[in-house]
């Protein structure tokens, strides 16, 4: 079964479908440059590994009145100066390829973000959809990877706390028809994958967005 583990290859072949394209948030590659202009744009950003998994190295960055704050798993740090803040970055990636994410408000439930996980298996010729899970974060923290201590939902009971219930089936039809899109596109690129896990998070305004895409989720 084949693997791709490289996140701005897979974005980069969603990108090109108009109808998925929307879905994704802004994306650059890390640089100093791309950070101060993201940081201009959106609420925070999201900075984390090419290649990774499991939530690991993924920080959260935002400005603030007097500074920077660094949100780096369950810990906060503040900083004064742009200088101090990019040195920290630089040491938490060494010197890997790390991307720049549009940061999403997501709907939360008692405090705290949730996202999704669609999956999806090849059996035969056809892809079925095995899962539609909800992965609540942690107190304190803002991935939700149940390795970094997440909690696993039922995907409708974790809609049903965050949006009225008439939402709930267009919200799981949403993402499911987003995810089969994305895997007839991926598939016709890389041939021979087999399986497929798709993030997704939805916003507090309803909006439904693509974090990540796994060619071995967990």
């Amino acid at each position: 079964m084949r693997l791709v583990a490289n996140k701005w290859s897979k974005f980069s072949v969603l990108l090109g479908h108009a109808g998925v394209a929307k879905h994704i948030p802004t994306m650059r590659r890390f640089s100093a440059s791309n950070l101060q202009v993201m940081l201009r744009q959106y609420v925070f950003v999201v900075a984390k590994p090419i290649i990774g998994t499991g939530g690991s190295s993924v920080v959260k960055i935002k400005k603030t009145g007097n500074g920077y704050l660094l949100h780096d798993s369950g810990t906060k740090r503040t900083f004064r100066t742009w200088n101090e803040l990019f040195s920290t970055l630089n040491q938490i990636r060494k010197n890997r390829p790390f991307m720049l994410q549009q940061g999403i408000d997501l709907a939360t439930i008692d405090g705290r973000p949730v996202d999704y996980r669609v999956k999806l298996k090849k059996a035969g010729r056809s892809w079925v959809i095995r899962a539609v899970v909800g992965r609540l974060a942690r107190p304190g923290m803002f991935v939700t990877n149940i390795c970094r201590g997440g909690t696993l939902l039922k995907g409708a009971h974790a809609l049903r706390r965050t949006f009225p219930a008439s939402l709930v089936k267009s919200k799981i039809d949403k993402m499911c028809g987003v995810a089969r899109t994305c895997t007839m596109l991926l598939e016709s690129r890389y041939p021979g994958i087999g399986m497929l896990g798709y993030d997704f998070g939805i916003d507090k305004r309803g909006n439904v967005w693509i974090f990540e895409v796994n060619t071995k989720p967990h």
